[in-house]
């Protein structure tokens, strides 16, 4: 997400990369990258969820800590969503500074401070002042085209989004106890609720429609849906040893999936943009493919060596999506802009692509500091 994220910063991008406009019919790489991301999420919450249970926790324990996460994610997105809209003449410190105090004000909230050096004292302290900066950052915003705007929910941001997806898989995975057949009817209430929110079936209920919308819709849930269906099935089927039937199974998700989404692309159209049914089939076709592919890759064949440089965008993740938040601002208030020869074409990929590794590498740096993010 990192390296899709840096593409605004570049020239002559070519097409097949970027995302597609609302109005047209296509999937570019760019709009491929999130719902895997939610593919993921969905991966890790039935194991998220067992580990709190090994540890005595009690249904509504895991529920309060989902419902953490939850409002946490809510909470930076909706930050993150008013930076772009903010008016940078309007606010006394800028639209840049403003980035970089909500960044600063986010770490120090949501850093692991219990595995780092500090004090338990220092920790609330620190914490204390992020709280106080989101506070300042609310008070002196300016948005809108005038600068007469305070801030406001224009859309979740992608993390707001992730927590709508996560609140309601991993309260079904709470309560469902991993019964397959929940899991898959909630999979196939999420197609049904996409199809819906296209052919215009579900009711309009005004303001709560548009808080409600990522859950209404059903396409971002239903991709998070897709992940956690394919981590149950894979650890049902590998306590039995029937890890061939594991193939099959996957094969057959990613190929039906595929097939739905190609299907109903004459009837609504291929749209990151317009959340259709059809991104959501493809996209959760893709995904079971890949997740049955690094198994095989990683775990059958033992090929592993090949992750260990980008790990850190896996195991610290909200802290490699943050990095960047600090850089931007500092980039455009230092007036740091590389030559159009290094933004433009094939070199600029390599750019961004440089740009996503090193924060990667920095993040694994962070961690070894103990200085990592987490919900």
């Amino acid at each position: 997400m990192v390296f899709v994220n840096d593409l605004w910063t570049l020239l002559d991008v070519p097409k097949w990369l970027q995302h597609a406009k609302a109005s047209e019919d296509y999937l570019g790489f760019s709009d491929v990258i999130f719902p895997l991301f939610l593919f993921i999420v969905g991966l890790s919450i039935p194991l998220a969820i067992k580990n709190r249970r090994s540890k005595g926790d009690s249904n509504w324990r895991i529920l309060y800590h989902i419902i953490i996460r939850f409002l946490s994610l809510l909470i930076m997105g909706v930050f993150m969503v008013n930076k772009e809209y903010s008016h940078s003449e309007s606010i006394i410190i800028g639209s840049n500074g403003w980035m970089l105090i909500m960044a600063l004000g986010l770490s120090l909230i949501w850093i692991d401070w219990k595995k780092s050096s500090a004090s338990k004292t220092w920790a609330y302290i620190f914490q204390g002042i992020g709280v106080g900066l989101l506070i300042f950052l609310m008070v002196i915003y300016k948005g809108g085209g005038e600068g007469d705007r305070w801030m406001k929910t224009y859309w979740w941001g992608i993390l707001g989004l992730i927590a709508w997806a996560y609140l309601l898989n991993a309260s079904i995975v709470l309560f469902s106890k991993d019964r397959l057949w929940i899991l898959c009817v909630a999979f196939l209430l999420f197609s049904f609720l996409s199809v819906a929110h296209q052919t215009e079936w579900m009711p309009s209920i005004g303001f709560g429609r548009k808080i409600l919308n990522p859950l209404l819709e059903g396409t971002l849930a239903g991709f998070t849906s897709a992940g956690v269906l394919a981590t149950v099935i894979f650890h049902k089927l590998h306590e039995r040893s029937k890890i061939k039937w594991f193939y099959i199974i996957i094969f057959l998700l990613a190929l039906t999936t595929l097939l739905l989404g190609l299907l109903t692309r004459p009837e609504w159209g291929i749209s990151k943009l317009r959340s259709t049914p059809s991104w959501l089939g493809i996209c959760s076709g893709i995904g079971f493919a890949l997740f049955g592919f690094f198994y095989w890759l990683a775990d059958q064949k033992g090929k592993k060596n090949w992750y260990k440089l980008i790990q850190p965008a896996g195991t610290a993740t909200l802290t490699c999506y943050l990095l960047p938040y600090f850089i931007y601002p500092l980039r455009e208030m230092f007036g740091l802009v590389l030559p159009e020869s290094l933004r433009t074409g094939t070199i600029g990929i390599i750019k961004s692509l440089l740009f996503a590794l090193a924060i990667v590498l920095l993040t694994g740096l962070f961690e070894k500091f103990k200085l990592k993010l987490k919900l």
